[in-house]
């Protein structure tokens, strides 16, 4: 199975806030500490934010939190949310041009496939991520100050 990299760099902002939830961050700590864009940050986070993942304030004292406990964010409702439109093969679009979709079982064996990616996901929170002994480790790789 695949991920986009937006799903990738929404877990590792959830992930990150998730470390931090003793205080606001900003896109810019998060792009610096994983060394990726803050443009891709932006979109990701005012997507995360209109979903209700996350709360942003805006002004000079603003930043970015989770909006929910980390206990309450389910990691396979999130990916299924934020991969939607990705179809696993062509034939689970609409634009399906293959000739042997009618006889071939390839979609349900892909369609099972996926569905069982899903339900390994659905096991887990954000709160899983990050027991206290991975808190620790990754706030200290992202340079993050845990309490």
């Amino acid at each position: 199975m695949h991920i986009t990299r937006y799903t990738d760099y929404s877990l590792r902002v959830l992930i990150y806030l998730a470390i931090n939830s003793s205080q606001l961050a900003t896109i810019n700590d998060i792009a610096k500490s994983y060394n990726i864009s803050k443009n891709h940050l932006m979109k990701i986070v005012q997507q995360l934010n209109i979903k209700g993942y996350l709360l942003a304030t805006r002004g000079k004292n603003g930043g970015i939190k989770l909006n929910r406990l980390a206990a309450q964010i389910n990691i396979g409702t999130l990916v299924r949310e934020l991969e939607d439109s990705n179809k696993l093969v062509e034939c689970f679009g609409d634009n399906n041009q293959c000739v042997i979709t009618a006889s071939c079982q390839l979609k349900q064996v892909f369609a099972q496939a996926q569905q069982s990616f899903y339900q390994t996901l659905d096991r887990y929170t954000l709160a899983d991520l990050i027991d206290s002994d991975q808190k620790t480790e990754i706030g200290d790789i992202l340079a993050i100050n845990v309490a």
